[in-house]
């Protein structure tokens, strides 16, 4: 994607600086824990749970975390610092959709399960998994990751990007890549209607065969499903035309990611915890992470086209 060059940077401000500070300290808990971990202890993990089963399994799982996590504090430094400017398009934005995509349902799940059922689920009574206070911990600290980060990509964006999403949605023309982007749509769409159905069906009680998440998460994830597609649909097919283009952007950026990124997150997870998942979760994790790249593709092209006939 090729997308205009920066202006000039500035001084970063106070608030800039207060964000990243926090979103470096947010990483603090999850990264102790993790390191923790690899070096022999059992904080927080249950005598009898499955991470003990697996040693040199569980090290390579938690190194990789340590460098996702590592990467946030990479970013929030990215974000606010000079050189960042100069930074490509793809390089920042690749990363930050990863991040988007993990971090914003845990900002929406973790709390609705708190309400729901009170922060518990971190085991079950046959199986327990890890004690609920880290659950508590690395959760909350993800959360104000969440919000820090986002904080200071909006504003980055906003002053480096700003021009390709100004206007409202009947302004964008109608021809041109527009087609391109309509079957990218609708493909997305179709995708969706499978991992939609049975994240629906699990939301209203339907029974999991391999007890993949409980129903206030099944809501989570189709909401993120739902926003993915909507907005790519009114960015191909100029839905909502009273609206700002940044809003079906915003819900195409962030549904894309989620259901793209745990979609492939929890295969991940089921495969290296020597698991392995049901069909119906397997092509229901596949159909997200496809209709999530799609999404992605489609915000790509929109961006690259709007781009391309900004003024420069």
């Amino acid at each position: 994607m090729t997308i205009s060059t920066a202006p000039a940077a500035v001084g970063v401000s106070v608030r800039r600086r207060s964000l990243r500070l926090v979103a470096t300290a947010a990483c603090l808990p999850y990264l102790s824990l993790k390191l923790a971990w690899i070096a022999g202890s059992h904080l927080g993990i249950p005598d009898g749970s499955p991470l003990l089963k697996h040693r040199l399994t569980m090290i390579a799982a938690n190194g990789l975390t340590v460098l996702m996590d590592a990467a946030v504090v990479v970013l929030a430094l990215l974000l606010t610092r000079p050189w960042g400017r100069r930074v490509p398009a793809w390089l920042l934005t690749v990363p930050m959709w990863l991040a988007v995509g993990l971090l914003a349902p845990i900002m929406v799940g973790f709390p609705l399960q708190l309400v729901l059922h009170g922060g518990g689920g971190g085991h079950s009574d046959d199986k327990p998994f890890l004690a609920d206070w880290v659950f508590g911990v690395v959760y909350s600290g993800f959360i104000v990751q969440g919000l820090a980060l986002g904080a200071l990509f909006t504003g980055y964006a906003r002053e480096r990007w700003g021009h390709l999403w100004r206007g409202r949605v009947r302004e964008l023309p109608v021809a041109g890549p527009a087609g391109a982007q309509r079957l990218t749509a609708v493909t997305a769409a179709l995708l969706a209607l499978f991992p939609g159905v049975v994240r629906l069906l699990r939301a209203c009680g339907a029974a999991s065969p391999d007890g993949s998440g409980d129903r206030s998460l099944q809501c989570v994830y189709l909401l993120f499903l739902v926003a993915a597609v909507t907005g790519a649909w009114q960015l191909a097919f100029r839905r909502g035309r009273a609206l700002p283009v940044a809003v079906p952007l915003a819900l195409a950026w962030t549904g894309s990611g989620a259901v793209a990124c745990w979609g492939g997150w929890m295969s991940l997870a089921t495969l290296v915890s020597g698991g392995r998942p049901t069909t119906l979760t397997g092509l229901t994790y596949a159909g997200q992470m496809i209709t999530g790249v799609l999404v992605a593709t489609l915000i790509a092209r929109f961006l690259a086209e709007r781009s391309r006939k900004a003024p420069q």
